[in-house]
């Protein structure tokens, strides 16, 4: 039987796994944003196991897990269809000193579901797919300055990006200065920079849609992000540069075939991962085949190095990758991420505005991919008050860094995360209405991700 979750939720157990992964992990987490830093103090579950859209702590709480895996985890914890797909292969073999075949049936299986691209390579992770489209973009125009889009939180663990964060330690500033950044949104200052550095700007690089940006209020608006992109591919065109879309969030999330799908512009190369191998590890650089090839051996121009990995064709990621791509396909997943994330965002909406706090505790985002904001007495984001609600939710038995649904979850799920959204507003009011929300924190608040002293 589950733990009963009470006010404190005591979690020794967890407490000491912490302490055991700082010991021997720098930062505790092999990923800053599951760093129990954005957790309140003394409240970061270290996870046991999970299934479909609950996981469970070493101290034996269960809870309802809101963006699972960074986003990753679009399907819910050890998904039958995946899980079955991986076994055959496990039993296969998982590496071989020539391409398993099973290399061209996943890469049929992708390019058939994202028809935009004529070619891909698999590898690991988002930052190898992204550096490798700034790597391609790069060696195809001669130019040595990357554009990346400033309102965007992540694209690459590597110099060219993370030099641009507050994190930019061990990061040499000839790196840094190669890259610059652009608006999203604003086409003209986006001209203005590409006329600054004419000649200069290798690529645009951003992702299609802000993770934050809402759904179109009904299908017959039309979404001005489709004009903004056409806008953009158009700008690229007329200076020369190669236009990268990061399709890591919106991979899957938006459409099957990604937010290219949705809005009908076609980059030049793209990037996915996260929600393609369900969990398991997989990412994918799609794109044109005249720029694709320069990573090949039919042409007779320069090579680029290109995402020569020793795990990137493993048989059992790419095999969880087709089964995916299978499922999204045939169960129409994407649609029922929209469906659960409408039924979530108006729950917490209504608990919030009836709790008196409908403008500081805010829903924003696509359906599919929800985020919430936690603005103080100002209205300004506050960490603070950010940790007083990650509290409540937590006492509740739910997980939630976002609001980004899995397609594991069910109607009690969503009516449960409500009810505790409720609960926490209630707090959240007084803290409001004593005008410090430090009585309710219970230790230092949760921290930002980029910041530059740990």
């Amino acid at each position: 039987m589950d733990t009963e979750h009470t006010e404190e939720l005591p979690l020794p157990r967890s407490r000491a796994a912490n302490e055991r992964l700082h010991a021997l992990i720098p930062g505790g987490a092999h990923t800053y944003a599951k760093g129990d830093d954005q957790y309140p103090q003394d409240l970061a579950p270290v996870i046991s196991h999970g299934r479909g859209a609950h996981v469970w702590d070493v101290d034996g709480n269960r809870y309802v897990e809101y963006g699972s895996g960074l986003r990753s985890v679009s399907l819910g914890h050890a998904h039958p269809r995946v899980t079955e797909a991986v076994r055959r292969e496990l039993d296969r073999g998982s590496n071989f000193v020539r391409p398993s075949v099973l290399e061209a049936e996943a890469a049929e299986r992708f390019l058939a579901t994202v028809p935009t691209a004529d070619m891909v390579k698999f590898a690991k992770n988002g930052s190898d797919a992204t550096t490798a489209a700034v790597r391609l973009a790069r060696a195809a125009t001669g130019r040595p300055r990357v554009a990346v889009c400033a309102d965007h939180p992540f694209f690459s663990v590597d110099d060219w990006f993370i030099g641009t964060t507050p994190m930019s330690a061990g990061v040499p500033a000839a790196a840094k200065e190669l890259t610059v950044a652009f608006p999203y949104g604003d086409l003209a200052a986006t001209e203005e920079l590409l006329t600054r550095y004419r000649d200069e700007v290798a690529c645009l690089i951003l992702e299609p849609a802000s993770h934050t940006a809402p759904s179109p209020a009904s299908s017959s608006r039309e979404d001005p992000t489709a004009g903004y992109l056409a806008g953009l591919r158009e700008l690229a065109d007329r200076h020369g540069c190669v236009l990268v879309f990061d399709e890591m969030i919106t991979g899957f999330r938006w459409s099957e075939a990604g937010a290219q799908g949705v809005y009908g512009v076609v980059p030049d190369l793209s990037t996915f991962g996260k929600a393609l191998g369900n969990g398991f590890a997989v990412s994918a650089l799609a794109g044109r085949r005249e720029l694709m090839e320069l990573g090949g051996l039919r042409h007779s121009g320069d090579r680029v190095f290109l995402l020569s990995t020793t795990h990137g064709a493993e048989t059992h990621s790419l095999a969880a990758a087709m089964a995916v791509l299978t499922t999204y396909v045939e169960e129409g997943v994407t649609a029922r991420l929209h469906a659960l994330g409408e039924r979530l965002a108006a729950g917490v909406r209504e608990a919030a505005a009836a709790l008196g706090v409908g403008d500081h505790v805010v829903v924003r985002g696509r359906a599919s991919n929800l985020v919430f904001a936690t603005l103080d007495e100002n209205r300004q984001p506050s960490q603070p008050y950010r940790t007083l609600f990650l509290r409540r939710l937590l006492a509740g038995g739910v997980l939630a860094p976002s609001f980004v649904v899995s397609s594991a979850l069910g109607d009690a799920d969503i009516d449960h995360t409500v009810d505790v959204v409720a609960q926490a507003c209630a707090v959240y009011r007084k803290a409001l209405d004593a005008a410090d929300p430090t009585p309710w924190l219970g230790g230092r608040p949760v921290k930002p991700v980029f910041r530059r002293r740990a």
